[in-house]
Order: structure tokens, then sequence, then C-alpha cells
């Protein structure tokens, strides 16, 4: 297994990538390029959906994020992942989340539908085939996320926990047929719109546009909690929050690039009177193969539960399962008490380690990688080809991703077990939950678009040699 460079070598490296990019005009224009299209995507993520009191607004969704109450911490999640525009009810309110939730259902489609799997081996028209699928599917799920949305603001209920109602404080103070319609085309327009921005950034811009667009709203919410943090706490606590967030961030870039090197050696073949092949490569397979979905996916159905007692259960008076879920399986629990907060965490451990083996074998396939080397004359070397050769990647495969999904569930809990020992895992409130899983989204994205620019970087080193 082998991790290349340490933090500071890597911040080093990419300051001077972005500087080189900066000088050369084809780049310097998408990343001009690319940094517009973030500044429209953050005007949309504070701009107010129409019909939207902005007072009544501002005040409970200030409630929210200083309740502890566990029904007012459902949201924490969606909205670090909107860039707070979640709870300021923006016309980007929903934002990408539809177009992830669509990319991760085409995806797993295609490893059991037949023909979604036949469209996905023709190449690059069926890749097109698909990504217009997924496109309509975003639509729909932002239609059914966006009518939710706009019932939970209309009924008083987006706050919950806050004392906000839709009589003390409407959030719609004409929640007429005209408005409540206008809200919604507003907010699946914005949806189209922020998968439309982030196609462009893959196209003309710097880096996967989705993971751009993630990457900025994660990074605009964390000026806000340490802002909270130094007014209820003081500056100390501030620096011991940035520390803990440094180390999280050095321990995630070791082991995002830590990666197992499998040897592969094509063996040589005369065609005609020329010799071809005899070359010597390696498989990279990463420690950390699923990314941050299988974070993503367990918090996710973590709070499912709970949303489950907002529409389903008495928060007047929780009894029962309400109770239950609200005591061992809420954000709450984790600064209520040890017991409770070691069902929650054990509970969300459990979920990333069980994700992560799902989707690592979704997005590695031993025995494909193991057809296409034998088509092109490759082997590992000791290892016969075909059936043995996938049987060892197999077995690769499932030790690393031990290793890769101890990782995420330490990364994602460390955060939240540390600010809460030191005394301010209130102040983070919901988003504590979600602050390793913040930086996880942070690095990759970072490390990835550094990679992306250093490739194109060599690309015209090459391109002026050869003129």
């Amino acid at each position: 297994m082998r991790a290349r460079e340490s933090l500071p070598r890597l911040l080093a490296r990419a300051l001077g990538t972005f500087a080189q990019a900066f000088r050369t005009p084809d780049l310097r224009k998408k990343l001009l390029f690319t940094l517009g299209i973030i500044v429209l995507f953050r005007f949309g993520a504070n701009l107010p959906a129409p019909g939207i009191s902005e007072a009544n607004v501002k005040y409970c969704s200030g409630l929210a994020s200083s309740s502890s109450d566990s029904a007012a911490q459902v949201y924490g999640m969606l909205n670090v992942i909107s860039g707070n525009a979640l709870l300021h009810v923006a016309v980007f309110a929903v934002g990408i989340m539809p177009y992830i939730t669509a990319s991760i259902i085409m995806q797993l489609l295609s490893q059991v539908v037949p023909r979604l799997e036949r469209l996905k081996n023709e190449g690059k028209s069926g890749t097109s085939k698909i990504t217009q699928y997924t496109r309509y599917l975003t639509v729909g799920l932002a239609v059914l996320e966006c009518a939710g949305y706009v019932q939970l603001a209309r009924s008083g209920n987006l706050f919950p926990g806050t004392g906000c109602s839709a009589v003390s404080h409407p959030l719609i103070p004409r929640p007429s047929v005209v408005t409540i319609a206008t809200m919604l085309a507003t907010m699946v327009a914005g949806t189209a719109v922020v998968m439309w921005l982030g196609e462009l950034i893959t196209d003309r811009g710097i880096g996967n546009g989705m993971s751009v667009l993630i990457f900025t709203s994660t990074i605009s919410y964390i000026p806000g909690q340490l802002e909270q943090v130094y007014l209820t706490k003081g500056a100390w606590y501030v620096m011991v929050a940035v520390a803990v967030g440094l180390g999280v961030i050095a321990f995630v870039v070791f082991m995002e690039q830590a990666q197992r090197r499998l040897p592969v050696q094509y063996a040589k073949r005369m065609i005609g009177r020329r010799m071809y092949g005899g070359a010597a490569t390696y498989i990279p397979v990463k420690v950390n193969q699923a990314g941050v979905v299988p974070v993503i996916f367990a918090s996710s159905l973590l709070y499912i539960p709970q949303l489950g007692t907002l529409v389903f259960g008495n928060q007047g008076n929780p009894q029962g399962w309400t109770s239950w879920i609200g005591r061992y399986l809420s954000p709450a629990a984790a600064s209520s008490s040890a017991t409770t907060a070691a069902c929650y965490f054990t509970a969300w451990f459990l979920l990333i380690v069980g994700f992560t083996y799902f989707y690592a074998s979704i997005t590695f396939n031993p025995v494909e990688v193991a057809d296409t080397m034998q088509k092109y004359g490759g082997f590992l070397p000791g290892i016969r080809p075909g059936r043995p050769t996938a049987g060892y990647l197999g077995y690769v495969l499932r030790r690393l991703t031990a290793a890769g999904a101890v990782y995420l569930g330490v990364i994602a809990l460390f955060p939240l077990v540390t600010l809460n020992l030191i005394g301010i895992g209130s102040e983070f409130s919901s988003r504590g939950t979600s602050l390793g899983t913040s930086l996880l989204i942070m690095v990759g994205v970072g490390l990835d678009t550094v990679k992306q620019i250093e490739g194109q970087l060599r690309q015209h080193t090459y391109e002026g040699f050869l003129r």
C-alpha cells in the first residue's frame, strides 16, 4: 500500500499547480469560467423563493441552527450539501440532491437491469443515453422533493422543535394556489439550473461539475460553524476546532492517496515482422474505493426513522417507537448520555461499513477486470489468467475494503466524538455529525481537481515541445 505525499507537500504542489494554470491562457479561461459558475450558484443559494417571508425564515432558521431537538436536526446533512440554502428557503433549496440521488439510482440499476447494462457497455453513445435518463429522473425526484418541501413550509413544520408555526411565524404569508404553484415551479427549475451549471463546469471548466458544486456548498458552510463556536465559547475553542479539522484533513489526504498497486505484465506478440507487447504496468486499487457515497447513504438511511417521527409520530407527546427513535437514533442522542451516544454511533458505523462493501463491489468488478486483462494478453505474475486472477482481485478488494470501511467510519464519527468531548458538540449541532463528511468531500474534490489541472498542464507542455 502506498501513500505518496504528505499534507504540506501536497498543499505546496497544489498552489504551484494553480499558479502555473493561471499563467496558461486556456486553463485560465477554464478556471475563470468555473469561478463564474460558482458565483452564480452561490447567488441562487441565497436568493429567496417567491412568496417567502424573509424575516420569518431568518428568525426560524436561526432557532433551528441552535436547536438540539432531534426533529430540528433532521435536515442537517441536506442543509450542508445545499450550502445552507435548504433552511433559508432559497431558489436552489433542494439543489443538487435530486441529481445525486438519481445518479446513484441509475448506477445501481445499471448493474441489475439488462438494458441499462448493455447501454453502459456501448461506450460513449450508451453513456449519453444513461445521462439523459438521469436528467429525467432528476426532474421527477425534484418535483417530489420540492412538493414535500413547499408543503412543510406552508404548514409551518419546516422548522420543528423551534416553536415556529403557520400561525406565529408563517413562512408563506399568503399561501394561495398561485403562490404555491409559483414556488414549486421555481424550485424545480432551480434544481434543473443547478444540474445544467454542473454539466457546464464539466464540459467547459475544470473538474467534475457536480463535485465542484458540492465542494462549494460544503466549504461555504464551515465559516458559519466556526462563527457560532466563537460567539458561544470564544476564540480558544475555535482554535481547537480548527486543529481537529486540520488533523482530520491530514489523515484523509493520506488515506485518499493510499493504494495497492498490482503489477501487470503483458505478453509479447509477433504481428507480421514486428514485436508487440511485453510492457509492464500496474492496477491501482484504492483503499477507499467507494469514496464518500457510503457515508451519505448511511446518513440518509439513519434519517429515515426521524423523518417517520415527523410524518407519523406525535411530536407533542412522543410515545412508543417515536420516543425510542428520538432517544437512540437521533443526533441529539450523541450528546445526551453515554449509552444513547454509543447506540447512535454504533448504528451509524455499521451502516457505513455495510454500504462501503456494497458500493465497492459495484464500482470494481474483479471478473470484468480479469477478462479485460486476458483479452489484451495481460496477467498478474504468478497467477493464471481468467478465474484465478478474478479470485485474487476479489481477495485483494475485500482486504482493502475492510480497511477503507473502518477508515470511513472513523472519519465520520471522530469529529463528532472529539467535539463532544471538548464541549462544543452542541454548538455544531446537527452539522457536527456531518463535519467528517464535509472534510471528506472537500479533500476528495480538491485532490481530483488538482490532478485534472496537472494533467492538462502536462498536455500543454507536450504540445509546446512538439511544436
